[in-house]
């Protein structure tokens, strides 16, 4: 049963990422999927644990975009030293947000999972990254016609 959903999952992947915008609403689907099998929470956990994730995940998405629009939005050819060094300390205040966001996260896990199921969110999320950019790739390939 296990292998079925694994498979059902990937074809679903596959399916999503195929079209030129993945939709977002779906990959995020197939995480949640993903990190339910991989972590087997009990009801109890899955009932704890998904609006501390999903909480994190939106506060750490809007830190990230937040820092990645100042980076995008400014034309170094034209910023003096003072105005890069004011961009740089206030993008280095968002990642000391983001790094105080995810010290916050792990505590508030660790009332509700084990430390091993923490580990293994983490490497399950790395793996589910891991498995996205490997079938964007391929999608890719196919696209251009490459084997």
């Amino acid at each position: 049963m296990r292998q079925f959903t694994l498979t059902l999952l990937f074809f679903c992947i596959g399916l999503g990422i195929q079209a030129q915008e993945p939709d977002r609403e779906k990959i995020k689907t197939l995480k949640i999927a993903f990190l339910t099998e991989r972590l087997n929470l009990t009801k109890k956990e899955a009932q704890e644990f998904w609006p501390v994730y999903n909480s994190f995940e939106e506060t750490n998405n809007k830190l990230r975009h937040e820092a990645f629009t100042k980076r995008r939005n400014t034309n170094l050819d034209n910023l003096t030293e003072a105005e890069a060094q004011s961009l740089l300390n206030e993008i280095a205040a968002i990642e000391d947000q983001r790094q105080e966001l995810k010290a916050k996260f792990i505590k508030d896990l660790q009332g509700i999972l084990s430390a091993k199921k923490i580990l293994l969110l983490k490497k399950s999320e790395d793996d589910f990254k891991h498995q996205m950019f490997e079938e964007f790739k391929k999608r890719r390939r196919e696209q251009h016609g490459k084997p």
